[in-house]
């Protein structure tokens, strides 16, 4: 098996990805010293503009890795008790006896039992996760709403539980990590976004990171379509987007380049003490939005799947981007990935979404790009 990246059979894999259906994507595939970086397709379909390896992209749930390191890093402070229940520090946004069971460490695993609050923010996904039962049409409407995190969290804490306090497996939710995000905020006085830049993105050393303010990515960047399971037909550009709907659970933007820095450097100890980057790989079973059960940790964790050896990352989407980003255990190996499209599966009679071209295409990708 040949370790190192194969410039010729990763541009052809990557080519292929775009030939079964995906606009344009990019990635960055680093063995050691030893970095590949390429793209396929196109970043803005009416023009043909083409998509390049360094442009910046909307990651999606990648972000609550960072906001799980700069809770982390508070709790090395004393600031915050990782098993401290979360009414102690914001008592008015989960009262009573539920703020006394839920801990710190339950908002960050999803094993709180807070149901997600984007059904509830976004009405025609109403039915969600039942996918057969939600429309697009809200993805829309909320364009260019400024959501306040606190309404969406008092969404989420009086929807009806997902489950106990610290049951398993967990479920899932955004509502976690806009609570972490407020947590943040209460314990240190700032903005969570102004903690996460100074304490993990400038800490890391990266370039192209940020937490928007305003709903335009700035710097090269590409379109980003949303099919919605094939309501959306064509696939329409959601790249302006206020992204408060999301925060600190889901709107950071990067570049693969920086992705797989930040995952090396995190998995080394560089950006939490190795005692909390071991609490961080500590998993619980937890039913992702898509309804599998995985392993979970803090904002981490394992990713298996395509074949053996200990993977440790995290995937994300938003409304029209998609990132997933690997690096195995050792740090000797890395893949991040940036995807244009979103939802392209079609739905079946039963509402499951149909296997597609693109899957497949991504799943050789993934194999080669790890593996070699």
């Amino acid at each position: 098996m040949r370790n190192s990246p194969d410039p010729a059979r990763l541009n052809a894999a990557i080519e292929n990805v775009h030939r079964a259906g995906m606009p344009g994507l990019f990635a960055e595939v680093r063995h050691g010293d030893e970095i590949w970086r390429g793209a396929a397709g196109v970043a803005d379909t009416a023009t043909g503009r083409p998509v390049t390896a360094g442009m910046r992209h909307r990651v999606g749930s990648i972000t609550k890795t960072f906001t799980a390191a700069a809770v982390m890093q508070q709790v090395e402070s004393g600031r915050i008790g990782l098993d401290a229940p979360i009414g102690r520090y914001v008592p008015e946004l989960v009262p009573g006896a539920r703020g006394d069971a839920i801990t710190v460490r339950m908002l960050i695993n999803h094993t709180s039992g807070l149901a997600e609050y984007l059904p509830y923010a976004y009405p025609s996904l109403k039915a969600f996760p039942v996918l057969a039962d939600t429309g697009p049409q809200s993805l829309d409407d909320n364009r260019f709403t400024r959501f306040d995190p606190t309404e969406l969290i008092e969404m989420g804490v009086t929807a009806p539980a997902v489950g106990p306090p610290g049951g398993t497996p967990g479920v899932y939710s955004n509502t976690n990590y806009l609570l972490l995000g407020e947590l943040l905020r209460h314990v240190t006085g700032a903005p969570a976004a102004q903690i996460i830049t100074r304490d993990v993105i400038e800490r890391a050393g990266l370039r192209d990171t940020e937490l928007p303010v305003e709903p335009y990515l700035g710097g090269p960047h590409a379109k980003i379509y949303e099919a919605w399971f094939g309501m959306i037909d064509p696939r329409r550009d959601f790249s302006v987007y206020d992204m408060s709907w999301v925060g600190p659970a889901a709107a950071l933007i990067s570049t693969v380049t920086d992705l797989n820095r930040f995952f090396r450097k995190l998995l080394a100890g560089e950006i939490v003490s190795p005692a909390s980057l071991a609490e961080m790989q500590r998993t619980v079973p937890v039913v992702s939005q898509e309804g599998r059960v995985i392993d979970y940790g803090l904002g981490l964790h394992p990713m298996e799947a395509l074949g053996p050896g200990a993977f440790w990352g995290h995937g994300g989407t938003v409304w029209g981007a998609g990132a997933l980003a690997m690096t195995r255990a050792d740090g000797g190996r890395q893949m991040s990935v940036a995807v244009t499209a979103q939802r392209w599966n079609r739905l079946d009679s039963t509402g499951r979404p149909q296997p597609h071209p693109i899957d497949a295409a991504l799943a050789d990708f993934y194999r080669l790009a790890m593996y070699g």
